[in-house]
């Protein structure tokens, strides 16, 4: 917790001193002259005090004045939140190796269940978009809020659908910042002064479980053009170090190149991820979609300190008509 205003902390001081003068008062005992010569009928009829009741009165009073000298200060809490205009690019590898069934029940069925997985834990101020490649990249989602049409573009992806064979990773990386540039009419957000790469307004996460057949750029190139952007890029390695050839569709079944992809999340400030399993692909995904897009930030809660302090004085009050004693 942090405060506008710390000095006015020095008020606790002064409440303190009251407190202790408080407490000073009540062990000093008062000398009375009693006139009423029958004492025993005077204590019958005298309001018996509870120490514990008095106590409990002041010490909520004691505790809405600590709280108002709080309010003062005007605190303030860091709290996450999304950051304005955020948006995440999901780049899938569609090409046929990911019908390698290495990861039950498959590549690809484990990075559509880990994706839909991901849309649901981000926040709903978060944008998402989707990109599938294989031997070429297209747009299957454009920068959306609505969850549902997310849902919709990732049950239909098809390996058979996309671009012909290969696995195009520096085309994939082109189009994502592009997609991303598209989605900022007036210029990709910039990222502010100590904030970390997951806190940037715009993120791709990429999955790929190969390495680049085809396509124009080269991954290195791909990933220039997102560092030059600012945009970190969040690269998952999908598949295990030996596939079977009879598990990938007509035998096109192969090893992911981490290397290549953990260079792509260096040079843009994001981070590798290798997943040789659909409960670490889901453990990765669970990760990033609790991080991306989100920052923690002050947030002044003065109000909700006052609305605290409003509440102890209530009570007080409250709990001295209850307890008040009332003469027979």
């Amino acid at each position: 917790m942090s405060f506008d205003r710390p000095l006015a902390l020095l008020s606790l001081a002064l409440l303190a001193a009251l407190a202790v003068g408080y407490v000073l008062a009540r062990r000093r005992r008062s000398r009375y002259t009693v006139l009423y010569p029958n004492v025993d009928v005077l204590r019958a009829v005298a309001p018996r005090f509870s120490a514990r009741r008095e106590w409990a009165v002041a010490g909520l009073v004691a505790g809405a004045l600590a709280l108002i000298c709080v309010a003062l200060a005007e605190p303030r809490v860091n709290r996450t939140t999304t950051v304005e205009n955020a948006t995440v690019v999901l780049v899938v590898d569609t090409s046929r190796s990911m019908l390698t069934a290495d990861i039950a029940p498959s590549r690809l069925e484990a990075a559509k269940a880990a994706a839909r997985a991901f849309v649901d834990r981000v926040p709903e101020r978060l944008r998402v978009g989707i990109v599938t490649f294989a031997g070429d990249a297209n747009v299957t989602a454009f920068p959306t809020h609505d969850h549902a049409r997310l849902h919709d573009s990732i049950d239909a992806i098809d390996p058979f659908q996309s671009g012909g064979g290969g696995t195009a990773i520096g085309d994939a990386l082109a189009r994502s910042v592009e997609l991303a540039r598209r989605s900022f009419p007036n210029g990709l957000p910039e990222r502010t002064a100590g904030s970390r790469p997951a806190e940037s307004g715009v993120t791709i996460l990429f999955l790929s479980d190969g390495r680049q057949f085809r396509g124009i750029l080269p991954p290195e190139a791909g990933a220039a053009l997102a560092a030059q952007a600012g945009i970190p890029v969040y690269t998952v390695a999908l598949g295990t170090d030996r596939p079977n050839e009879q598990d990938g569709l007509f035998g096109f079944s192969q090893s992911p190149d981490r290397e290549t992809l953990r260079r792509i999340a260096e040079t843009t400030g994001g981070e590798f991820f290798s997943a040789r399993s659909a409960s670490a692909l889901s453990s990765a995904y669970g990760d990033l979609g609790s991080r991306l897009g989100r920052t923690r930030k002050p947030t002044e809660v003065t109000y909700l300190v006052a609305a605290a302090a409003a509440a102890a004085l209530a009570a007080a009050l409250g709990l001295a008509r209850l307890w008040e004693p009332v003469l027979p």
